[in-house]
């Protein structure tokens, strides 16, 4: 009946992996989180009363206070005193002036600092851009989408979103100067400068210009790709984010996990009917000893009982031949032996086990076995015999790539030092809420909310990053400002009470996070 049951089981988890869908797009959130770092660039003239903006481009925080465009959108003001920079975010803020920073008409790149805080968050570039097909979304400030909603000069200094559309890749088509990616993602005057980015939000190109079409043609644009981003970026001291994973939506992990849990299951339920099946031959052993061993102790229980009647018998004999007045201690003796001797006999007789203590025997034995075997427990058993004494975890967590969903964040190996009472690193300390574990970070430099989870019981580490707008953000910056974390050792209702303060922040995160870290811990060496 039990195999049956596995031979369902496993039927179900290969009709699973026969017809699961096909990798799903991904998450649109990621779009919207790389937008957060695009900004519209305006060329703004001065006469020295007002300020006009007279044409403006869009570019993209490569770092918080550095800002990648395209060099034609800047061109005009070098030399011109009267011109300057103006860069809007698009994510709330006022707007600042830029500084220009470093200038390649070459393959039509530009850097421009910002001249005051704007804290942007920067995009990740594509470390294994997609050079020839896959779906891409351009982002940036489109002029014809300006004057379609009847925006005047003034509103292009207001934070506004920018717009994003959505094509493929065509190729990769090298222009006379520089390397470029061919793409179908509608782009206009204004989204020059602006990110073409992968379905993870990760930037594959730069986007600069368009491909003449008749009207009835096929319209075609060009980025300038990352071949020439990068080093264009390294010549001038920046280290950009460069993340070179697979895009994986979290549709796709969530169904891997799905089928990495099925098989888990499966596999558990094979070594738990193993097992049985190795107890259930144990115990048929023992049984098999145990009623021999019986029957042996009954024949010998038997022949004893035989012997001491024998003797019973003889000894009242020779007591009943001894009738003389001379004989009187010898009939006593021999009487006295008799009436030994059948006692004995009686005890031997009652003494003797019977069959219903094979069972009895066969537990005994096989507690006995389980006793004495392979007590080890494995990875968590060895952790468990080091931490005994001082109730604490010294371990290294490193990132389980395959089982994570990485767009930006570092994957350094973490140092982490853990304690029953939820004590991270001797410093920070996680709050306990339906059983779990967790920490929420809310940081007021960078524009991201990270939920910390740790099994204790699995040694997994995990991390879920949501990647926030401005108001979000300015939301869980305020929730998270009407509490104090609790210090190191302040016991169980103190890792309660700041699970519960969490639950403010948890409640206006979104349904799913972008980013999905776990890792797996083990004991520092």
């Amino acid at each position: 009946m039990l195999f049956r049951v596995f031979r369902i089981l496993l039927a179900s988890i290969m009709a699973c992996a026969a017809f699961a869908p096909l990798p799903a797009s991904a998450d649109p959130e990621d779009i919207d989180a790389a937008a957060r770092g695009v900004v519209r660039v305006i060329i703004i003239e001065d006469d020295g009363t007002t300020l006009y903006p007279i044409s403006h481009g869009t570019g993209f925080a490569v770092t918080p206070e550095r800002i990648v465009t395209n060099a034609h959108v800047i061109a005009e003001t070098r030399g011109n005193s009267s011109l300057s920079i103006g860069i809007v975010p698009s994510d709330g803020g006022e707007a600042i002036y830029g500084r220009l920073m470093a200038y390649s008409p070459r393959n039509d790149l530009a850097l421009i600092s910002t001249t005051a805080s704007m804290n942007l968050p920067p995009l990740t570039i594509a470390g294994n851009a997609i050079q020839d097909a896959g779906a891409v979304t351009a982002v940036g400030y489109p002029m014809n989408v300006d004057r379609a909603q009847g925006l005047d000069t003034r509103d292009l200094f207001n934070a506004q979103p920018p717009v994003k559309s959505r094509g493929y890749l065509s190729g990769r088509r090298p222009s006379l100067d520089f390397d470029t990616l061919l793409h179908t993602a509608p782009i206009a005057r204004g989204n020059s400068g602006g990110p073409l980015l992968d379905n993870c939000g990760r930037v594959v190109g730069v986007n600069s210009f368009g491909a003449e079409s008749g009207g009835t043609d096929s319209e075609f644009y060009f980025a300038v790709s990352t071949r020439e981003l990068l080093p264009f970026l390294r010549s001038n001291g920046i280290t950009p984010r460069i993340n070179g994973l697979p895009c994986r939506s979290l549709e796709e992990l969530d169904a891997a996990e799905s089928l990495r849990a099925q098989k888990e299951q499966l596999a558990a339920a094979q070594q738990a009917e193993a097992e049985q099946r190795e107890l259930e031959a144990r115990a048929t052993q023992e049984r098999r000893k145990a009623e021999f061993a019986i029957l042996a102790e009954r024949d010998n229980g038997m022949m004893i009982t035989m012997v001491l009647l024998l003797v019973s018998l003889a000894t009242g004999f020779a007591a009943w031949l001894f009738d003389g007045a001379g004989e009187q201690r010898k009939r006593k003796g021999a009487a006295i032996i008799a009436g030994l001797a059948l006692i004995g006999a009686l005890v031997a007789w009652f003494t003797r086990p019977g069959f219903a203590e094979v069972e009895e025997r066969v537990a005994d034995a096989l507690a006995a076995t389980a006793t004495t075997g392979d007590t080890d427990s494995g990875p968590s058993g060895v952790i468990a015999k080091a931490t005994d004494s001082a109730d604490k975890e010294n371990l290294v967590c490193v990132i389980n790539v395959e089982r994570s969903r990485i767009t930006s964040a570092e994957t350094d190996d973490i140092p982490f030092a853990w304690d029953s009472q939820g004590c991270v690193n001797d410093r920070t300390q996680y709050g306990l809420i339906n059983g779990k574990w967790s920490r929420v970070f809310v940081p007021d430099t960078e524009a991201v909310v990270s939920l910390s989870t740790y099994d204790p019981k699995e040694h997994q580490y995990q991390v879920e990053r949501y990647l926030l707008g401005h108001e979000e953000m300015t939301e869980a910056r305020a929730a998270r400002k009407k509490f104090e974390a609790p210090s190191c050792g302040g016991g169980e209702e103190a890792a309660l009470e700041l699970g519960q303060n969490q639950a403010s922040i948890t409640a206006l995160l979104p349904s799913r996070p972008n980013e999905r870290l776990i890792y797996n811990c083990s004991p520092a060496p």
